[in-house]
């Protein structure tokens, strides 16, 4: 079938913006992104694209953003396949750890190997944010300890920690696309302890955990530090990324109100991670 892309301009040109930009196209039946110098590429297929949607979208676009656009038909082909073979390339961390999709069979001999088909979830092991959790991960000592990936797109940071001994683990996403694709990916690895879930911090409850990643955007971070608190055991850690160096004060702030204690951070093209302990 024809899909149209559409090049959306972003001004300024966050992550925070694309990413939210990303979620709601979705809502109205677009299936995949790629994130541009100047900030989104989206494709919809040609029978389902709206003008009048995406202006829709944009007026009520809350973040404040000036967002323009311009729009192509492009000729048939199989996107999903078309991105895996040509964007998502195999990605190695610590020279322990290999990420490819089943369009690549890396050699080489790795302590853990990873299979992802992401269909534009977020969460590759591309993005800085993502592999500076995945290197606290190769780092820690996860054995039989309680895990909560918060935001976990592709689930990749929940199938590490399960690889690397940890148990339970429950990964949450409050994108229907991420969740279904956590669900595949949680299936392509042979992943049995691994329990994927619809929603958002409104979940959590009365399970509580020893470690939780959370790698979303600032913003949704400093909402929901506090209900993170509450379900995070005493000497439990608390890593998080999705935001700047620059923001690292403010996510600390909310961090110790809500009786965390600040260890450190990594850095990786200003990205960051930091880590919390309770």
């Amino acid at each position: 079938m024809k899909y149209v892309e559409v090049n959306f301009t972003c001004n300024p040109n966050s992550e925070t913006i694309t990413d939210v930009l990303a979620a709601q196209l979705s809502d109205i039946e677009f299936e995949s992104f790629v994130q541009s110098d100047s900030g989104l590429l989206a494709y919809v297929q040609e029978l389902k694209f709206s003008i009048e949607k995406i202006d829709v979208l944009l007026r009520n676009f809350f973040l404040d953003a000036k967002i323009d656009y311009s729009f192509k038909t492009i000729e048939d082909k199989n996107w999903n396949e078309e991105w895996e073979k040509n964007y998502f390339q195999p990605i190695v961390f610590e020279n322990r750890c290999i990420i490819h999709s089943s369009f690549h069979q890396p050699d080489g001999d790795y302590g853990y190997r990873i299979l992802i088909d992401p269909k534009m979830a977020f969460g590759t092991g591309h993005h800085q944010t993502t592999g500076l959790i995945l290197r606290e991960i190769l780092s820690m000592d996860l054995q039989d300890k309680s895990v909560l990936d918060m935001g976990c797109g592709t689930a990749v940071l929940a199938i590490l920690a399960s690889m690397r001994g940890a148990n339970p683990i429950i990964a949450i996403d409050i994108d229907e696309w991420a969740y279904l694709n956590a669900l595949e990916n949680v299936g392509l690895n042979d992943i049995s302890n691994v329990k994927v879930i619809l929603g958002g911090a409104e979940l959590l409850g009365s399970e509580t955990f020893d470690v939780i990643f959370a790698n979303i955007n600032r913003n949704i971070l400093l909402q929901d530090i506090p209900c993170y608190t509450k379900v995070l055991n005493r000497g439990g850690k608390l890593i998080m990324s999705g935001f700047y160096n620059e923001d690292i004060p403010v996510i600390r702030e909310r961090c110790e109100k809500n009786g965390l204690k600040y260890g450190y951070f990594s850095e990786m093209d200003n990205w960051v991670a930091i880590v919390c302990e309770k």
